[in-house]
């Protein structure tokens, strides 16, 4: 997946079978302003993170485009999905590239001052390591001594980062970044990288389809909402309003839980109380 960035595909917001894929909502419709209706709205996704969002052949799937389409058939609207690679979608919603961000983003306080987010799931981190690895893991301490390899922009990259400044001399932590989750797993896989670090249901999906190369390694910590985002600006607010709406529709109707249900994340949903617009735990 090296070199995606520019690399654009349009799905038909009607894919999917008619468990997932939503049904129009007039009230939750009316909450769309006028702005994004009659035009397609670009949304940015990185697929490189199954079970989340990823490529099958030409086509992106996973729980978040679903849920995406979904979302698009209740309120009426058009969406393109692009896969882009993740550090360039809040730069991009910035620069009016693209309308919405939907790519497993933890919703946090510092991305709350680009972007709005709607919080619709929620993850912890989770650590695997080569299968032959003695290593442990028992918090972020328990990377110092060894190298990690995460996903360029991520939570995870900047919490590795804060860890890395309080280990030792001695116990040094050297983090590898990379453009997207495919070339962290490959600098574990390859050794060099002793553990791999990412969402913690991504975490699992990547050790489930290694074929033994993978396992986890200690349990998930942090966890905290993702969030769908929007421009930081009074249509984009409304837009993720509408969004809002949209999701609480979907589980209300048992869509969503029928997404999560398909790509085995269930353990991540929330109630429609937990719905909310900038939920940032940190």
């Amino acid at each position: 997946m090296v070199g995606v960035a520019s690399l654009m595909l349009a799905t038909s917001v009607s894919a999917g079978a008619s468990s997932i894929s939503g049904k129009h909502n007039a009230a939750d419709a009316k909450l769309v302003p006028s702005t994004y209706k009659g035009v397609t709205l670009q949304v940015a996704t990185d697929a490189t993170y199954a079970p989340d969002e990823s490529m099958h052949g030409s086509t992106m799937v996973g729980f978040d485009v679903d849920l995406m389409y979904a979302i698009a058939k209740t309120l009426g609207i058009t969406v393109k999905e692009n896969n882009v690679t993740f550090d360039s979608i809040l730069l991009g919603i910035g620069d009016g590239k693209y309308v919405i961000g939907n790519s497993s983003f933890t919703d946090e306080k510092s991305r709350e001052k680009q972007v709005n987010f709607v919080d619709y799931f929620q993850a912890g981190e989770g650590v695997y390591a080569k299968s032959s690895s003695t290593a442990t893991f028992t918090g972020l301490k328990s990377f110092c001594g060894f190298s990690v390899a995460v996903e360029t922009s991520t939570t995870e990259q900047s919490d590795a980062v804060k860890t890395a400044k309080t280990c030792s001399k001695s116990k040094k932590l050297t983090v590898l970044s990379y453009p997207t989750q495919t070339e962290a797993d490959l600098a574990v896989s390859s050794g060099h990288a002793t553990f791999g670090f990412l969402d913690s249901q991504v975490a699992g999906y990547v050790v489930s389809q290694s074929a033994g190369v993978f396992k986890l390694v200690g349990k998930a910590i942090e966890v905290a909402p993702y969030g769908i985002a929007t421009p930081k600006t009074s249509t984009g607010k409304k837009l993720a309003v509408a969004i809002q709406a949209a999701v609480k529709t979907l589980i209300a109707n048992g869509t969503y839980g029928a997404i999560l249900k398909k790509y085995g994340v269930t353990a991540g949903g929330l109630t429609s109380s937990q719905i909310v617009l900038n939920g940032a735990l940190s």
